[in-house]
């Protein structure tokens, strides 16, 4: 049957998330397995949200709302925006889907930097698009100044990873705002938040909606509730973008296509800040115990404004993870030697750094 798939997309690979939990479990005959690989809330969803979502266990049987009514009337109600400017998606990455569905024809390119989140690649590849892969700049963040050279009649859509997955850097307020007033506007341009809740403490981190209400109706805003809010398994995300993006959004969005229980968990999870507010405290506390301990063991990583770090070892990355799975501990191999971890409790980051003290000997 290979010869009867298109031609775009047979060189792709799937995407492979981080290992399950119990694979590892039954792989290693463990009992217990931390997981720090795939960027998660570690104290998991308000205990508002588990509330609403056991009390609503008997709807089962009727589709969910498909405009996402109360979810999209309080967001409006946040953000200040019109409730037609925003779409919903089963997480953003469908919604970045949508995207390179609506607007991206075979031929077209796509730019964005790397290393960065790897579905804007093998999105744009499988609308038949040729996508542009910048490295990034020597602080490992997007270089939007090599962007902008290479734009050209083929750009149709550029994708700026803010902070950045793996690196959990930014791009500030001053470089987005010379970089918006360059890009011309037939070209969409998808800010990718879904770390947002833990970069607008950098004074210097720039709230791509403010860019929307300025005028500038080229900008896609994507979040999500994945992580702050802890609603990963949920999967609900959202775009905020000018009325005639969202409208061809629309066209490609399938029915029904966030559950009721996301519906209902995400507008539960607005209504309890100080939720967030712990997460983000806890991801904070988190990240400086690592930064301090990989200091002492002389680890290179780099500054992040997310709820993970990269970092580097002398030893292969495939060797470090392969040796901390056999402990119960899942991270991300990243590259040769690079590998990513996500902030966990502090007794998750406690166990994870003993455990990486003696892999590394």
């Amino acid at each position: 049957m290979k010869n009867l798939e298109r031609e775009e997309i047979r060189d792709i690979k799937p995407y492979v998330p981080g290992k399950p939990v119990n694979d590892v479990k039954r792989e290693y005959n463990l009992d217990k397995v931390i997981k720090l690989a795939s960027n998660e809330n570690p104290i998991g969803a308000s205990p508002k949200v588990i509330e609403v979502i056991s009390k609503n266990l008997n709807s089962f049987n009727i589709y969910p709302d498909g405009y996402c009514y109360d979810l999209r009337k309080k967001l409006s109600e946040i953000h200040n925006f019109n409730m037609n400017n925003f779409c919903f998606g089963d997480g953003s990455n469908e919604i970045l889907g949508m995207l390179t569905q609506s607007f991206v024809n075979h031929g077209d390119e796509v730019i964005y930097c790397s290393p960065s989140f790897v579905e804007y690649n093998r999105l744009s590849k499988i609308m038949g698009a040729t996508p542009i892969q910048i490295n990034m700049a020597k602080d490992m963040k997007f270089d939007l100044n090599k962007i902008l050279d290479k734009i050209n009649d083929k750009t149709k859509m550029i994708f700026i990873c803010n902070p950045n997955n793996p690196t959990g850097t930014i791009v500030t307020k001053k470089e987005v705002g010379e970089f918006i007033e360059k890009v011309p506007k037939n070209i969409i341009v998808v800010f990718d938040e879904a770390y947002f809740e833990f970069a607008i403490i950098n004074k210097k981190y720039p709230d791509s909606l403010e860019y929307q209400r300025k005028g500038y109706n080229n900008i896609v805003t994507l979040r999500t509730f994945s992580k702050a809010y802890g609603l990963a398994a949920l999967r609900v995300g959202y775009a905020i973008a000018d009325k005639e993006i969202i409208d061809a959004l629309e066209k490609v969005r399938y029915p029904f296509n966030v559950s009721t229980l996301a519906q209902l968990a995400a507008l539960t999870a607005l209504d309890d800040y100080e939720h967030v507010k712990k997460s983000v405290e806890i991801v904070i506390e988190g990240k400086n115990y690592i930064y301090s301990e990989f200091d002492k063991m002389n680890i290179e990583y780099i500054k992040t404004d997310s709820n993970f770090l990269l970092f580097k070892t002398e030893k292969l990355a495939k060797e470090v993870f392969d040796n901390l799975l056999k402990r119960g501990i899942i991270i991300r191999p990243m590259g040769e030697k690079l590998l990513r971890v996500s902030f966990g409790t502090m007794e998750e980051n406690i166990c994870f750094v003993e455990n990486l003290k003696e892999v590394l000997k």
